[in-house]
């Protein structure tokens, strides 16, 4: 699967054109024997090829500065697009009013030249780890394709775009996981970058204490290329620091519960690598984490929150929701005030623990998510299994969430193995740092056999 980088040579060698990406792209998505249908809620075709036609044209003239151009890139269903309604993988909202303008996230893409391809499926309103979806169907995880495991959630669709070569990269929201267990998940890098790095305008909302805007890639460098088009910033190679006595944090406390055999094998691997490789590691006890999942226990931010913004919707169309998305939302109801001003007073006297806490290391390590994908059909019949195996794929990425921090999902398993991620979490603002690290430490794990992204198979 070739790099951001990689497709921008080509192109500005002349080896290809934005237009022949682009219909590669889209035969991908339009295959009947792929899983573009559920891939996708809407797909850009004629829009797509303009966009592409009018860059090589560009090109002829020599006008190529731009970090995207001419790149296909998928987008999340929750981002406004100016002339559509803005559905975020429901049926609720798919007959609602246009949008009157591009969600800023959606103006940088453009503005930096990407192609926009299509609006990626997602969990209903993006309140599940699974990627489940029962209105637009679930796309495959590209492991086991015959078997049929999910792919994570939310942003599900955006991490198949990617595997199965229907975009370059994708961008999604990152509430509690939301890239980074698709890409965990998948074989993919996943980025959550601090909250107030991008903008969330033009959005739709699931918690505005917890929501944040990054991308699914195949290496760390697109990430790292993305996020500074959607946080503005400028965009250069990304230095790789060397890893000689850097200090690792090694969570220790519940993140390390119930691994599966599997995952628990890949981390440890990924660990002695990185140790040979001359990184210092140290176990962290971190003891207000065990309080995280106590301010969860009622639905926290994002149950109070999501049901604020869709009571008024419930009422008029409850009918309609995916039942599990339904019944997670609607814990928000039995929320006072004061549970929620709780939350907030327990979440800043956590972080000031967690700033003490990470005093001693560079960043922490754990591994994204406990276990490998389930498969779909165990989970769509079975409302117990559902919601447990939700639970334990957003326990990990949740806690960088809570405290405001950024965090990155590198793969970490051998080629043909079931996905493993392992997710370096650093605190907020410490962005640029946590992806060079991350840089590090995927040319770490490569050297060591670890597998890089390979594209998925109908």
């Amino acid at each position: 699967m070739d790099t951001l980088a990689a497709k921008r040579a080509s192109l500005e060698g002349g080896k290809t054109t934005s237009r022949e990406l682009v219909e590669v792209s889209l035969a991908a998505a339009t295959d009947p024997s792929g899983e573009g249908a559920r891939t996708f809620t809407r797909i850009y075709a004629e829009s797509a090829r303009r966009a592409a036609d009018a860059i090589d044209q560009q090109r002829q003239y020599g006008v190529s500065a731009k970090p995207l151009l001419g790149l296909p890139i998928s987008i999340k269903d929750l981002f406004d697009v100016a002339g559509e309604p803005t559905p975020a993988g429901s049926t609720v909202l798919a007959d609602a009013p246009p949008s009157r303008k591009d969600a800023e996230a959606i103006r940088r893409l453009r503005a930096a030249g990407a192609v926009l391809v299509g609006r990626t499926n997602m969990t209903e309103f993006a309140f599940s780890g699974l990627g489940i979806n029962p209105h637009y169907g679930t796309p495959l995880n590209p492991y086991d394709r015959a078997n049929g495991h999910i792919p994570g959630g939310s942003s599900s669709g955006a991490a198949i775009s990617v595997t199965d070569g229907m975009a370059a990269a994708a961008i999604g929201s990152d509430t509690g996981g939301s890239l980074r267990i698709p890409a965990a998940l998948c074989g993919l890098t996943g980025f959550k970058p601090t909250a107030s790095r991008v903008s969330l305008d033009g959005v739709l909302p699931l918690s505005g204490s917890l929501d944040s805007v990054g991308s699914i890639a195949p290496r760390v460098a697109c990430c790292a290329l993305m996020d500074a088009v959607l946080s503005g910033q400028t965009s250069g190679p990304l230095d790789r620091c060397d890893l000689v006595g850097l200090r690792f944090g090694i969570l220790q406390g519940y993140v390390l519960d119930g691994l599966e055999a599997h995952v628990a094998r890949r981390f440890q691997a990924a660990l002695s690598i990185l140790s040979q490789a001359g990184a210092y590691l140290e176990d962290i006890q971190f003891s207000a984490l065990a309080e995280i999942p106590e301010c969860n226990a009622k639905g926290g931010f994002a149950a109070f929150e999501s049901y604020a913004w869709h009571r008024q919707l419930i009422e008029q169309r409850g009918e309609q929701y995916d039942p599990r998305v339904l019944s997670r939302i609607l814990r928000g109801k039995e929320m006072s005030l004061g549970d929620y001003l709780q939350f907030g007073t327990a979440r800043r006297r956590i972080l000031s623990e967690a700033e003490r806490a990470f005093e001693d290391s560079d960043v922490w390590l754990l591994p994204t998510v406990p276990r490998v994908a389930p498969l779909i059909s165990e989970l769509v019949s079975n409302d117990a299994a559902y919601f447990e195996a939700n639970a334990a794929m957003l326990r990990n990425p949740s806690v960088f969430n809570f405290l405001d921090g950024c965090a990155l999902s590198i793969p970490c398993h051998l080629p043909g193995e079931a996905p493993v991620g392992i997710m370096i979490g650093a605190p907020g603002n410490q962005d640029q740092k946590l992806l060079r690290i991350g840089f590090a430490v995927e040319a770490a794990l490569a050297k060591a056999g670890c597998a890089i992204p390979a594209r998925g198979r109908p």
